[in-house]
């Protein structure tokens, strides 16, 4: 076998193993993206459910107007924010607003036995639900992206093709990251 035969194997090995790796890299870009945009359903979801919300129990809660005022204001920012972390910390201020609302439901009986706030209430903790299973899918995402293109060989490749890490979506509210007390 010549050298030159031989040099043509190995550079179309070299290139094989190439386009495989930036192949996998493109593909976990891709899965990040539909990851987000899964997110991003479930956002808009709950976006659409908080007026509705609103307005059940806007009524019962005349002297409750600032709490409403709030967390239409929160809705507002969280359908405005753009790019990563402007949307997280807007969706994590809208998720503090929407406690303090659910807290202040808790005092009303009234509210508490309303069946349209009830099933708006659920709803929307189906939807919370949803959204925080979007958020591990897409950290999930995420880190196998990160990982694979720090780590050698595929480094190589990503940094040739341009492949830049992404970033995680935190969790930045305190309260959200503490355990629950239950008081019976």
């Amino acid at each position: 076998m010549s050298i030159s035969l031989m040099l043509l194997v190995i550079v179309i090995i070299l290139l094989g193993w190439a386009f495989s790796i930036y192949n996998t890299l493109v593909r976990l870009k891709v899965r990040i993206t539909n990851a987000w945009s899964q997110i991003d359903v479930q956002l808009k979801r709950r976006h659409d459910l908080i007026p509705n919300l609103v307005e059940a129990v806007k009524g019962y809660m005349a002297y409750e107007k600032d709490t409403l005022e709030r967390v239409i204001k929160a809705r507002t920012q969280a359908i405005d924010a753009s790019g990563l972390k402007s949307k997280e910390q807007a969706e994590n201020f809208l998720t503090q607003t929407l406690r303090s609302l659910f807290a202040v439901v808790e005092r009303y009986p009234e509210l508490r036995a309303n069946q349209n706030v009830l099933r708006l209430q659920e709803e929307l903790t189906t939807t919370e639900n949803k959204i925080a299973f979007a958020r591990q899918y897409y950290n999930d995402e995420v880190r196998r992206f990160n990982t694979k293109i720090q780590v050698v060989p595929s480094n190589l490749v990503a940094s040739m093709a341009g492949f830049q890490k992404r970033e995680f979506f935190q969790i930045e509210d305190k309260t959200e990251k503490e355990t629950p007390k239950v008081k019976l």
